[in-house]
């Protein structure tokens, strides 16, 4: 655990615009990597106390609190104000429902420059320096602050007019308003508002440099699975069965690692699942070792004066070489590189 994981914050979500760019589509239900991406920003908040949803309900793969706007479609400003109302942390994660690369990481990073910097709030900034107010972390009480002068400057009739009054405002209003730090990182500030872009993050999910981290972060959203696995020490073990026993045995022996892990850590026989795991993956890699090592052992008795007689070597007993694993395939054609930009915040 890094120090910056346990700062304890809620998260607000706002997933209610109306995707004009992707021709009226259900934006934050499209799915990249396999994954809605508004699934995909929830995932990156899973440390969140409370994580508000500031939309019409739909199905998620975490739970989460809805809220809605006055009236509904009103911007992000008053989408902002609906959903701070239900949260309670003195720190606020405010992401858009449309960023495919935000992850906790990032969310963590700008929790700990608010944190260190005293300021109001931490915005990440897109490749061209320009902040994101759409992916940050704020201090509550200065967005509460800011959001009463707003409502406060707002003429009764336009209140009326437009329900909290803030509706229709734009978000600069507050966010002018604030002592802001700033974040750089600009993939996870890569945001999808057009079908171009869409296509860009799935393009980049599937680069060789990506697709594996993507796929494992995929399926444990898919198992419901919270757990921090050592993939390096997996790959290293599968890569032993292969070579050692056959090819066949990598990932059927993966798979009785997972299994033998679950066991040990139902039983309490470990402090966490992935104790569990890397204590069954050191296991079967010894075995494995083990397995492969009989084609090294010294030869058998008499072997060695017959060699000195006749010249000849003793054969390894299999009297085959391990077959080689395949190599890593290519990058997909047309995949961006990491060199290209990234696309604008994690957010949307």
């Amino acid at each position: 655990m890094t120090a910056n994981e346990g700062v304890p914050y809620d998260a607000v979500v706002l997933a209610g615009g109306g995707a004009a760019r992707l021709g009226g589509a259900d934006k934050p239900g499209v799915r990249v990597g396999g994954r809605a991406l508004i699934d995909r920003v929830l995932a990156a908040c899973s440390g969140a106390g409370t994580t508000v949803v500031v939309a019409a309900p739909r199905p998620t793969a975490r739970p989460v609190v809805w809220a809605r706007e006055e009236p509904p479609g009103g911007g992000p400003l008053a989408a902002l104000d609906a959903g701070l109302r239900h949260t309670t942390a003195e720190l606020v994660v405010v992401v858009s429902a449309d960023l495919p690369f935000l992850g906790d990481r990032t969310v963590r990073r700008l929790l700990a420059a608010l944190r260190d910097s005293g300021a109001d709030g931490a915005v990440l900034t897109d490749p061209g320096g320009r902040d994101q107010p759409l992916v940050a972390a704020y201090r509550s009480a200065s967005l509460r602050r800011e959001i009463r002068v707003l409502h406060e400057s707002s003429a009764p009739c336009e209140a009326t007019r437009h329900g909290s009054g803030l509706a229709g405002r734009p978000l600069r209003l507050l966010t002018g308003r604030l002592d802001l730090t700033r974040v750089d990182d600009p993939v996870a500030a890569f945001d999808c508002d057009t079908w171009d872009d869409i296509a860009t993050a799935r393009a980049r999910i599937r680069e060789h440099g990506h697709v594996l981290d993507e796929w494992i972060s995929a399926v444990k959203e898919e198992l419901g699975i919270e757990l921090d696995v050592d993939t390096g020490t997996l790959l290293d073990l599968a890569r032993d069965a292969a070579h050692g026993v056959a090819r066949p045995a990598a990932p059927l022996t993966t798979f009785l690692v997972g299994y033998a892990a679950a066991r040990a850590a139902a039983r309490g026989g470990a402090a966490d699942g992935a104790e569990a795991v890397a204590e069954a993956a050191r296991k079967a890699a010894a075995l494995a070792a083990r397995w492969a090592d009989e084609d090294r052992q010294d030869p058998m008795p008499g072997a060695a004066q017959a060699e000195a007689v006749t010249g000849a070597h003793p054969q390894p007993a299999s009297g085959a070489a391990p077959e080689a694993l395949p190599q890593a395939a290519p990058a997909a054609p047309g995949a961006t590189s990491d060199a290209t930009p990234d696309a604008g915040p994690d957010a949307g």
